[in-house]
């Protein structure tokens, strides 16, 4: 009866071993390869030592027998530790193996020296098969037990921890692995003290390799990497090319050697001499190797449009080479290319409308300070001469070494110079209808419209998208009548105080109230305003422009006598 158990257990872990050869896969971790190997060379060394005719055999046996408790439990612990995610660093992996070798190897001194085993213990014949009995246990026994304590409270403390803290781990597996660890420790002391004369072992270690199995299999489905992966190679969408470190070819599946035929043309370990292949995959590597960010790319070929990903070949912990993952892309880069065109012409649509609207926007500003300006019977067509004459200013400066003059700056002086004069409003038609000069009184008054239109211009610009041409509109407003030397107004600000923007209005201001009518004066000519604003550089006007007045001063000349001012 004993023999016919022994036996079963071993045909049992030999069919394990064919079923684990069936279902095996690569991402099975190799522990459970090393329990599905040894369980079978244990189980057979119960069968020798029930078969045993005399002691000396059974006690070869034995020795055989101890390798579960040193290595089989070892394996399952380090199969437990991954499973549960717990990080185990190399030196305790290779400090754990190393004190397992060594309490295994005091077993080989079973029958020679007292440390495992004191003496030579007896045979004896039960149901047919033999056992071993009066055993004295050595001091490496002791030792052998209190490492078979340590396995398994490290495992359990680990299954609780993981239960109770790890939610990415699943509760069924830990039930699975409670349930292994359970049935193992009734194999090694539970079974012992319902009797010496049949083993229990054999049959818990093949409980636990059920269990391990079902584990692996169930594992696998929560492993996206391994799952997806399978799932590709499957459906044969996704190519898989290999080169190691220095660029030699390792492999490729059919797949990618159906999107790129020149890939069966090269030898593995050998340097590609595919031009075709080098200017693909290598600067796609040393891309990838300068930037991780640059990892893939999109390859046009066939009226195909393959997307080639770039990663590191990791096996274990080394970087062995780089894998390149290749991709049927067309449709999506299509759908991609349609929705590009689409919103093209969208952004097109929005920007026309969206150029309509700042074009009303405009107008109704250049309308409203027409509006003011109707209202000042001295100043007819300032608005539009001053706005034309920044423009020439502008025009002049093209080649300016100034860092303030860049293409949008220039762009926005330009629009925001009607708007100049738009404080004139807040003043009373008395004084800005007077047909004479004004009283001091009178003057005072009207040097408040600089003010008055930067809260104006304010208004119409708040919450406008575009911040840059507030500012510099508001700073039109607000002071163009401010003087180099610091004696204008409303602030009296002193040199480069006085923004870029408003430095260049007045003189364009100041130009246009020289060489055009007033009902106080009649206009001077062109010699004359030149020597005015020639003589104002350095103290009413900044000097650093005066060159850009001089480039600008034939066109403006040319401008104003065509006018009428």
């Amino acid at each position: 009866m004993a023999m016919a158990y022994y036996y079963a257990m071993f045909i049992v872990s030999m069919l394990f071993v064919i079923v684990y050869s069936f279902i095996f896969h690569k991402h099975f971790d190799v522990n459970l390869t090393i329990m599905t190997a040894l369980v079978p060379v244990i189980n057979l060394a119960f069968v020798l030592m029930a078969s045993a005719n005399d002691i000396a055999e059974a006690l070869v046996a034995l020795r055989f027998t101890y390798i579960g408790g040193c290595f089989v439990l070892v394996a399952a612990m380090f199969l437990i530790i991954k499973t549960c995610g717990v990080e185990l660093k190399p030196w305790m992996r290779v400090a754990i193996i190393a004190v397992s070798s060594l309490i295994y190897s005091s077993t080989l001194s079973i029958g020679h020296l007292d440390i495992f085993y004191k003496g030579i213990p007896d045979l004896a014949y039960s149901n047919g098969a033999a056992y071993i009995t009066n055993k004295e246990y050595g001091f490496m026994h002791t030792i052998f037990y209190i490492m078979i304590g340590v396995y398994y409270a490290v495992t359990v403390v680990i299954i609780i921890y993981s239960f109770f803290k790890k939610r990415q781990v699943p509760r069924q597996i830990l039930i699975m692995i409670a349930i292994a660890i359970s049935v193992s420790i009734f194999g090694f002391f539970g079974g012992r003290i319902i009797t010496n004369q049949i083993e229990f072992l054999p049959a818990t270690y093949n409980i636990g390799v059920i269990i391990y199995l079902v584990i692996a299999q169930r594992l696998r489905l929560y492993d996206p990497s391994d799952s997806v992966t399978d799932s590709l190679v499957q459906r044969g969408e996704t190519g898989f090319v290999s080169f190691d470190n220095k660029m030699r070819y390792l492999g490729s599946n059919e797949t990618a050697k159906e999107m790129i035929p020149e890939l069966n043309e090269l030898i593995v370990d050998h340097y590609s001499k595919n031009e075709w292949i080098n200017n693909t995959f290598i600067p796609l590597q040393k891309g990838f190797e300068n930037n991780k960010e640059n990892d893939h790319v999109l390859l046009e070929r066939d009226e195909k449009i393959y997307l080639i990903h770039v990663n590191r070949l990791v096996m274990g912990r080394m970087n062995r080479g780089f894998q390149f993952l290749i991709s049927d892309d067309t449709k999506n880069q299509k759908f991609i290319k349609l929705i590009r065109e689409y919103n093209d012409e969208l952004e097109k649509e929005v920007e026309a409308k969206t150029e309509h609207i700042l074009e009303m926007h405009d107008k109704l500003v250049i309308a409203m300070a027409t509006m003011v300006e109707g209202r000042d019977n001295s100043t007819g067509g300032h608005i539009k001469r001053t706005s034309d004459g920044v423009k020439i200013l502008i025009e002049a400066m093209e080649d300016s070494d100034i860092p303030e003059l860049t293409p949008q700056f220039k762009k926005n002086v330009i629009k925001a110079a009607p708007m100049h004069d738009l404080g004139k409003i807040a003043v009373s038609d008395a004084i800005l209808r007077k047909p004479g000069r004004y009283t001091p009184e009178e003057y005072e008054e009207m040097k408040k419209h600089p003010e008055e239109g930067k809260k104006i211009v304010h208004q119409i610009l708040e919450g406008t998208d575009d911040k840059d041409f507030q500012i510099v509109a508001e700073n039109v407003a607000h002071y163009h009548h401010e003087r180099w030397d610091g004696k204008g107004y409303p602030h009296g600000l002193i040199g480069k105080e006085i923004p870029l923007e408003a430095r260049i209005m007045a003189i364009a201001d100041v130009y246009d109230a020289l060489v055009s009518k007033r009902v106080y004066k009649d206009k001077m000519s062109f010699e004359e305003a030149n020597k005015i604003i020639l003589d104002g550089m350095g103290t009413q006007f900044d000097k650093a422009l005066e060159p850009y007045y001089l480039k600008a001063r034939p066109k403006l000349e040319e401008y104003y006598s065509h006018v009428d001012c």
